[in-house]
């Protein structure tokens, strides 16, 4: 199958659906992701919530943040709470409102996954949106899988010793109609892609990665600067993927710019050595390489040693 090209340009379309006077931090990255998520999808939606920090966001009924239903689930059942609520609704008639997961990576990666994988198998009806802040923040910033190799969290204090779990190749190896990336540094990319699984069917699931600011070492207003910086240096790829197969994608790295400019910004990375930081540059490297061989563009090299 022949590679497709996102569209470059998307104007937000915002409904108001999520509303102010939550209860996430100040300068919350997934607040912001939770805002784009829910306005793109609109007011004909119902939302699942798992705990997480996003179900400390919605809020308790009658007092929640969110102008839709809401059903808050356990921790492991997000997908397979989905798909009933999706044929509960099918079997009302109701074939025009959308069934929205937002989970986060702890509920996703991890304890959620049996679920999430079981529904990519049977293509059950849902967006799926993981908020991954890259791990358990809602109780004291314990690594979860989607934790990055050698970040610090409070039970890896030494760094992580492995790699990140790649959660967008494993549901594109499902097959579903749809995967993508995103992240808040990029809300046009976000909100477009979005509004792209809202008119799709089966199940479409979008990664955002949604910096902590507190579990990361991050100054209340850097959540958006770190986000772009993830992708400028090409430690977070932004791209999605059709069918499995179908690759896009949608912003490349700055040519020139290492890893380094995105670690020195958190606490958590701030144990690294000088080899430690090489041997991330070389992983990030890598990864871009095959990327670019499963969307059948030339590879460009993140770090050609231009002086920074």
């Amino acid at each position: 199958m022949e590679p497709f090209h996102a569209e470059p340009n998307y104007i937000i379309e915002e409904a108001p659906v999520f509303s102010s006077g939550h209860n996430a931090c100040p300068g919350c990255g997934e607040a912001l992701a939770v805002r784009y998520v829910l306005n793109s999808m609109g007011p004909k939606t119902v939302a699942v919530i798992p705990p997480s920090c996003i179900a400390i966001i919605s809020g308790p009924q009658p007092y929640s943040s969110m102008r839709i239903p809401v059903y808050q689930t356990t921790l492991e059942a997000s997908a397979a709470s989905a798909a009933g609520i999706r044929r509960a609704l099918v079997r009302q008639g109701k074939d025009d409102v959308n069934v929205l997961v937002i989970a986060g990576d702890g509920g996703t990666y991890d304890i959620g996954f049996q679920a999430l994988s079981g529904a990519a198998e049977r293509n059950e009806d849902m967006v799926y949106v993981c908020l991954d802040n890259e791990g358990y923040m809602n109780t004291g910033a314990q690594k979860s899988s989607s934790t990055p190799y050698l970040a610090y969290t409070t039970s890896t204090p030494g760094g992580k010793p492995n790699d990140k779990k790649d959660i967008a190749e494993i549901m594109a190896a499902h097959r579903v109609p749809y995967v993508a990336t995103a992240t808040v540094g990029y809300p046009e990319d976000l909100a477009r892609k979005v509004a792209k699984a809202k008119e799709m069917r089966g199940l479409r699931f979008i990664v955002v990665l949604t910096p902590c600011l507190d579990g990361w070492g991050v100054p209340d207003d850097g959540a958006v600067r770190v986000s772009r910086l993830a992708v400028q240096t090409g430690f977070f790829p932004l791209y999605e993927v059709e069918e499995g197969e179908r690759y896009a994608i949608n912003v490349g790295p700055t040519p020139g710019w290492p890893v380094e400019r995105y670690l020195e910004t958190q606490r958590r990375y701030r144990h690294l050595t000088a080899d430690q930081v090489a041997a991330i540059q070389a992983h990030v490297d890598h990864k871009w390489s095959l990327l670019h061989a499963r969307a059948k563009v030339e590879c460009v090299p993140m770090f050609q040693g231009a002086e920074i």
